[in-house]
């Protein structure tokens, strides 16, 4: 096993797998992030910690010597091909992480070791159990299930729905057309696809405080979950205005027909 193996951003990366359900592409390199030109002007492409293409979602874990100046690894006598020691390049090229991944429609979750349980040096003390409960919080709302809400609010808008506020603060979108009412529950990629299936399913039935037969419901789901939805019955999902909806890991959307 080598260093990298048993490393914390390792560490980090593996319990972002479990909580995400899909395996990281790790030291992943995109062609357009780079850093500064070098002898005879090649810009290296530079990588990143963890990218998962099914969330369109990419890990930074950054220890202590990414905020604050550490001699060790910052080499303070000797310059790097940007012109600064290797600590002013840590920030210049995490800067530009931080504006080029998202401006390429990525979403970049930086986790740090004060968000888990680490010591005083920003060692993890490798508390598998706290350290995913306080991952699952980080990346809940910040993965899979934003691309499969904004794809599916960008389908509404080409399919002439008006997304509204929602009439129940829970409710992940909300869309009228003409006299129709949409209520939408989302969900995203997920290890546990049969009980988040249940879950939406419930957060569904809670919401149908109207009787008018012009509102509906919608269950929007990634490809991955669509079998686990689909164990409700149609007949089921039809009796209750429920109707399903896929959103592939392309970003097309789907309705679910019986």
């Amino acid at each position: 096993m080598g260093a990298r193996d048993d490393s914390d951003e390792a560490y980090v990366v593996g319990l972002c797998n479990q909580v995400l359900g899909e395996t990281a592409l790790t030291q992943h390199r995109f062609d357009w992030l780079r850093g500064d030109p070098g002898v005879g002007g090649r810009c290296v492409r530079l990588p990143v910690d963890g990218y998962w293409p099914g969330h369109q979602l990419v890990v930074e874990y950054r220890e202590l010597q990414h905020d604050r100046p550490v001699p060790h690894f910052d080499k303070p006598d000797r310059l790097t091909v940007s012109g600064v020691h290797r600590g002013e390049q840590r920030a210049l090229y995490d800067g530009r992480r931080d504006t080029e991944i998202p401006a390429h429609g990525l979403r970049l979750i930086v986790i740090r070791p004060a968000d888990l349980d680490a010591d005083g040096r920003g060692r993890l003390r490798r508390n598998e159990e706290a350290d995913l409960a306080a991952l699952g919080r980080i990346l809940a709302r910040r993965s899979d299930e934003d691309r499969v809400t904004d794809a599916f609010r960008t389908w509404l808008l080409a399919e002439g729905w008006t997304p509204v506020d929602p009439t129940d603060r829970w409710t992940d979108l909300e869309a009228v057309r003409g006299d129709e009412r949409l209520v939408c529950e989302a969900k995203g990629r997920t290890s546990e696809k049969g009980i988040d299936a249940d879950i939406a399913y419930g957060q569904l039935l809670r919401r149908m405080t109207s009787q008018d037969p012009r509102t509906r419901y919608a269950l929007v789901v990634p490809s991955s979950s669509v079998k686990a939805v689909e164990r409700v019955p149609a007949h089921v999902r039809e009796l209750l205005r429920i109707e399903v909806y896929e959103v592939t890991d392309g970003n097309a959307v789907r309705r679910m027909t019986a």
